[in-house]
């Protein structure tokens, strides 16, 4: 015989393991996004800031070994402005990317460079900083 107590069905979904799956996704995603990314490798500053959309742009990077890229082709001070004064009517948006070790007085000697081309744009791009509090 049964006793009195019904039982009731137990209709709740356990997410516990598809919250599991998913922060096993995240972490992969995380690392192997990086690696993902091609390039002239410098170690940039960390700043706050937001970040920029992914768009068509002139990215000046300048290695710890005081070499100059102009997007990812190493190139000399005398070349990269007369290559940024030729494509200075189109306005475009350059950035400057120098590694954290390099000099300030490169890395402003550049700057002055890419003005004098008549660039008016010109952004600097730093690693997010994380605040770990």
């Amino acid at each position: 015989m049964r006793t009195g107590r019904n039982r009731s069905v137990l209709s709740e979904i356990n997410v516990t393991p598809f919250v599991d799956v998913m922060l096993v996704l995240l972490v992969i995603f995380m690392v192997t996004a990086p690696l993902m990314q091609q390039g002239v490798d410098v170690n940039l500053p960390q700043a706050k800031g937001k970040s920029l959309p992914p768009e068509e742009r002139i990215a000046i990077t300048i290695k710890r070994d005081r070499t100059i890229y102009m997007n990812n082709t190493s190139v000399t001070m005398p070349a990269m402005k007369q290559k940024l004064a030729a494509i200075s009517k189109l306005n475009p948006n350059v950035f400057l990317k120098a590694d954290k070790d390099v000099p300030y007085g490169l890395v402003v000697e550049v700057m002055g460079e890419i003005k004098e081309a008549g660039i008016e744009k010109l952004g600097m791009i730093t690693e997010p900083k994380l605040d770990l509090k």
